[in-house]
């Protein structure tokens, strides 16, 4: 079957790819987005509960090979039609001509809610495990919500402070944080290797499974289990929605695409093997006070809490520095679908800032509907958390659809 196009959208795409490959200039290459993987270790809490260690292992296996074929797949499309819309430019191209409209309007929703929740993920990460290392090392702390929401509103400005006045630097700070998060890797892996006092069985990684989720079937709970290995590897697709600001974007974001999800894969196995073997009784760090279980694992394997909180300040700089280039792809979605009028006030949303070369306005809004995101967290953190967990479930329905209707137009 063949997508349906008028000659007339055909002719916009192509010249919408031209204007593509000329680029802003601002960006010579973006480097993959690995810095999810660091932070994988603190959101492990849903694949402990339900299945145990096996459900963290075989689902972060399983959701490696889906994502690296899913990253292929859009890799090929980006280099097609390299524009900063993604999915739902994609769409739009192989789509019959009598859905085209209604579902490009739909994906492009879609991958623009999806990108504002991960977006609000990492910051929230961040500011929430800077709680939890106070209630560590502070027995008259008292842990308030509010106290995490303030935290990851000055998150969210220094990022936007970054995104806005420090556009240009970009490029080097993703360089910066990319060389401090394999330093980092390596630093963390060998101390829990090295110091832990105790050792698992094989079994009790591989083979054991373990079901407090509620759930009476144990392929449920494996399955929601799944959502922690799922989200390390999300974010893969940040590349394409900066495509217009890069110089070569039909070769850099393959290499930004493939490469994120095998760095993140190939480091994030490994981690997730050591810490697994290594952290102690499970129990212990499920029934923490602080929230994370990484924080009492890590507290169990070295014995003080000057250590532990050592180890989690890297996930937590990750985690803050993971928020700028998360808040920068979810912003240029924003201006995108303003732009091709599928918001509400395009004119003012669409508008590119003349002096620093880029949309300013969408990244100040994109950042205050982060700011109104973190007022749930007063109210419930649960409602929060459901809220941000959307983000797999989007991001996932987001990138499988263009794949789809890849597959269909290619026969």
């Amino acid at each position: 079957m063949e997508s349906e196009m008028s000659p007339k959208a055909k002719a916009e795409y192509n010249l919408g790819d031209a204007e593509a490959d000329q680029g802003i200039g601002q960006i010579d290459h973006v480097k993959p987005s690995t810095k999810q993987a660091h932070t994988y270790y603190s959101t492990m809490v849903s694949g402990l509960v339900s299945g145990g260690p096996p459900a963290l292992i075989y689902g972060f296996i399983i959701s490696f090979i889906g994502s690296l074929a899913t990253a292929a797949s859009l890799a090929e499309l980006a280099s097609m039609f390299p524009t900063a819309g993604g999915q739902y430019h994609f769409i739009s191209k192989m789509a019959p001509l009598r859905i085209v409209k209604g579902l490009s309007w739909v994906v492009g929703w879609i991958t623009t809610f999806g990108w504002i929740a991960v977006a609000a993920s990492a910051p929230f990460l961040s500011g929430t495990m800077i709680q939890g290392l106070l209630v560590l090392n502070y027995d008259s702390y008292a842990f308030q919500r509010w106290h995490g929401t303030l935290i990851y509103w000055a998150i969210l400005v220094i990022s936007a402070i970054v995104n806005i006045q420090g556009s240009r630097v970009l490029p080097v700070v993703e360089n910066l944080s990319l060389g401090f998060h394999v330093v980092a890797f390596i630093i963390v892996f060998v101390v829990i290797c090295v110091v832990s006092p105790t050792k698992h069985v094989p079994e009790f990684v591989f083979v054991d499974t373990i079901n407090n989720s509620g759930w009476g079937n144990n392929g449920i709970a494996w399955c929601v289990g799944m959502l922690s290995s799922c989200y390390v590897l999300v974010g893969y697709d940040a590349a394409i929605h900066l495509c217009e600001e890069m110089k070569d974007p039909r070769t850099d974001i393959p290499l930004a695409m493939v490469g994120a999800v095998l760095i993140n894969g190939t480091m994030g196995f490994g981690f997730l093997v050591a810490i697994l073997f290594c952290m102690g009784d499970l129990k212990s760090a499920l029934d923490t006070t602080t929230g994370y279980p990484i924080i009492e694992i890590f507290y169990n394997i070295t014995g003080n809490s000057r250590s532990a909180t050592a180890l989690c300040s890297t996930i937590v700089i990750m985690a803050g520095l993971a928020s700028i280039p998360l808040l920068t792809s979810a912003s240029r979605m924003v201006w995108v679908l303003a732009r091709d009028k599928a918001l509400p006030a395009t004119t003012w949303l669409s508008k590119m800032d003349e002096r620093r070369q880029i949309p300013t306005i969408a990244v100040a809004v994109t950042s205050f509907l982060l700011g109104l995101l973190g007022l749930i967290n007063i109210g419930s953190t649960s409602a929060f958390n459901a809220i941000v967990s959307l983000a797999v479930e989007r991001y996932s329905l987001k990138v499988l659809l263009p794949v789809h209707g890849q597959w269909v137009v290619m026969g």
